[in-house]
């Protein structure tokens, strides 16, 4: 028995020794291999260095050195590149500084910016660590303080509406009240009535009223907007060159097609050229920070938000789109309510070129970030739990195009749907608006009232809206006919025919014919063209859906339930802005036709109408006791009235009266 065990034991040995053999012959023959491999790559490679010439080498070894210190060459690239401008800058300035002063301007700007940029990414998680004494006195007394700051800020706003109605009269009276009732009724429209926060509504009506502030009543912000909107036209006329060689000389008679669209293919490259670069993402982060910290709201809706003041419906989502599948319903809405609230910037081109005020269409543009995600998140609040942290750090990409010029490129063809979708829907709709009034007016004459039409159906619809927005009551039958235009067709057809009305003014056409008001004064118009400025219509509720759907398929159900909502929510954002409007502009008061209007009324004695009067007197020219003219386009009439309320000091009111 132990000699059959030793045995085994030695076959056992013997054949993990066999096996210990093979694994180490095998092992050389794999590195007899691996040896015989590296000494072919290495022959490979000493004959293409053979077969190379001397100037392949040097630029080979020239191109590692690049890629060695290409950090330090894009350094000095940008330093001499900052260099020069600064050159440039000071050079312009010496020659001439009122010519200079808005490249002055950009430039400290542009500084302003970068240095901020520097500083809060050095020592910004620094100076917010410092600052913790101070956050928490405020966390700890933060539930009185709030409802200290709500009280005093009732109370400016009590004070200022007593104050600025004393001066201005009671026009905006009922917008304010108009901009109340319309928040009002959002509450009760709201998903869950009771779950609403009041920060983001104070915070985003108050961010409207300050933009509102700053440009309407600001003269240097007015005269900003106004000098930037001048800017936008003169940059969008380049187009003209494009659409000329194109369509020939005489592309202008067919303005719509020919002159109008092709701006939104310049402004699609253009704006596609600053996505690129980076410039328009970070914009677009700086103002959704600003949002999500005033209002807080989350990071995801709050970009997309901002997204809407540049883009439009369906390229706003595209900076979210990594996320929108992991969105709450309420964060959906407030994608979608921001894209029906805002107009994209290429749009808004053709709108001017329309003969729209600029700098009211950049404002509102601006407002309604602010605007939108305050009623969106009022009527569907936050019930869920976000699935995406606040302090998530957000990275946008800047699209696929590989240099600026595929960039441009890239725009002008994504602007050509654009184009194609804006052409056909106008098409369709003004066709199928003809038969809808043809039919409209035949079933009229049946019941003895042939002037039945949409237009008609639409006035007396929109009225009350247009009412309350602080449009005077014989202009809201016009207005209200533009509203319903923009809801149920779009918002082209409604601002072109705002343009024809525009321009009847401008003409100095009759205001009144056969009894029926031709056009809109200044104020009414200024209210509507915040008023319309959104893509909140019927045709554009399939268009978001479909958007928003291609980019998250598996939430396709909570997107078509927040579809419509979003509508309302659009519509009303864009009713605010108007309200804000006709509180805040005052339009600037053309004496003539003041004069011509002023004395309907039994009190007629106020400011404007003492500085009218001293403007009139001092435009008249005495040639003789019997020949007294008034120039500047004041009329005789208006002359006689203003003798009877003041007197003139250079002449005598009994030579007229």
């Amino acid at each position: 028995m132990e000699l059959i065990g030793i045995t085994e034991k030695n076959l056992k040995k013997r054949g993990k020794d066999n096996r210990a053999f093979e694994s180490e012959e095998q092992d050389q023959i794999y590195i007899d291999h691996d040896g015989a491999s590296n000494v072919t790559r290495n022959e490979d490679k000493e004959s293409n260095h053979h077969n190379k010439s001397f100037l392949e080498e040097k630029m080979e070894a020239f191109q590692e050195c690049l890629e060695e210190h290409k950090h330090q060459i894009r350094l000095i690239t940008y330093t001499v590149l900052a260099a020069g401008f600064v050159a440039i800058v000071i050079t312009a300035c010496v020659l001439n500084f009122q010519r200079a002063v808005g490249l002055l301007v950009i430039a400290l700007m542009i500084l302003f910016f970068l240095v901020w940029d520097w500083m809060m990414e050095r020592y910004g998680s620094l100076v917010w660590d410092k600052l913790y004494p101070i956050r928490d006195l405020f966390s700890r007394n933060w539930f009185w303080m709030r409802w200290v700051m709500y009280s005093s800020l009732l109370l400016v706003v009590v004070l200022w509406l007593a104050l600025d109605t004393a001066k201005q009269g009671r026009r905006q009276l009922m917008s304010f009240f108009g901009l109340l009732i319309f928040i009002f009724l959002m509450l009760l429209y709201s998903k869950h009535p009771f779950r609403w926060r009041l920060q983001t509504l104070l915070w985003g009506t108050g961010l409207q009223v300050l933009l509102g502030l700053l440009i309407l009543r600001s003269r240097a912000g007015f005269a900003a907007v106004d000098w930037l909107g001048k800017k936008v036209e003169t940059f969008m006329s380049y187009t003209d060159v494009g659409s000329e060689f194109v369509f020939g000389e005489k592309y202008t008679d067919h303005f719509f097609a020919f002159k109008a669209m092709p701006i939104v293919i310049f402004l699609s490259a253009f704006i596609s050229i600053l996505y690129h670069v980076g410039l328009m993402t970070w914009l677009i982060c700086k103002l959704g920070y600003i949002m999500q910290v005033t209002m807080g709201t989350s990071p995801t809706e709050s970009m997309a938000a901002a997204g809407n003041i540049f883009l439009g419906q369906t390229e706003s989502p595209l900076l979210v789109r990594p996320y929108i599948s992991k969105l709450t319903c309420s964060e959906i809405h407030a994608v979608m309510a921001g894209g029906f609230a805002g107009i994209s910037g290429s749009v808004m081109g053709t709108f001017i070129y329309f003969g729209v005020e600029a700098s009211h269409l950049l404002t509102a543009s601006v407002m309604s970030a602010p605007s939108s995600l305050a009623i969106a998140k009022l009527v569907w609040p936050e019930t869920e739990t976000p699935r995406i942290p606040a302090d998530h750090k957000y990275e946008m990409d800047k699209g696929d195009s590989t240099n600026v010029l595929e960039a441009a490129s890239n725009g002008a063809t994504t602007a050509v749907l654009l184009v194609a979708n804006i052409i056909s829907n106008i098409i369709a709709f003004l066709a199928l608006l003809t038969f809808f009034n043809a039919v409209l007016s035949w079933l009229g004459v049946m019941l003895d009232c042939p002037e039945l039409s949409f237009t008609l159906i639409c006035s007396y619809l929109f009225m009350p809206i247009s009412f309350l927005m602080g449009v005077s009551w014989e202009d809201s039958f016009i207005v209200g006919e533009l509203l319903g235009f923009k809801t149920f067709i779009n918002e082209f057809v409604a601002y072109q025919r705002l343009a024809k009305l525009i321009k009847l003014r401008k003409e100095g056409k009759p205001l009144y014919v056969n009894n029926v008001k031709q056009y809109l004064s200044v104020h009414s118009e200024t209210i509507v063209t915040y008023a319309l400025c959104g893509f909140a219509n019927f045709a554009s509720l399939g268009i978001g859906i479909g958007a928003m759907t291609a980019l998250a398929p598996d939430r396709r159900a909570d997107i078509a339930n927040c579809a419509f909502r979003a509508l309302v929510s659009g519509c009303v954002s864009s009713f605010m802005n108007a309200c804000i409007a006709g509180i805040l502009y005052v339009p600037e008061v053309l004496c003539p036709d003041f004069l011509n209007t002023a004395f309907n009324s039994t009190n007629v004695v106020n400011s404007t109408l003492i500085t009218c009067c001293t403007e009139l007197y001092n435009s008249v020219t005495v040639f003789e006791h019997w020949n007294v003219t008034a120039q500047g386009g004041f009329s005789i009439s208006s002359l006689q009235n203003c003798c009877t309320v003041t007197a003139p000091k250079h002449f005598n009111c009994s030579l007229v009266l």
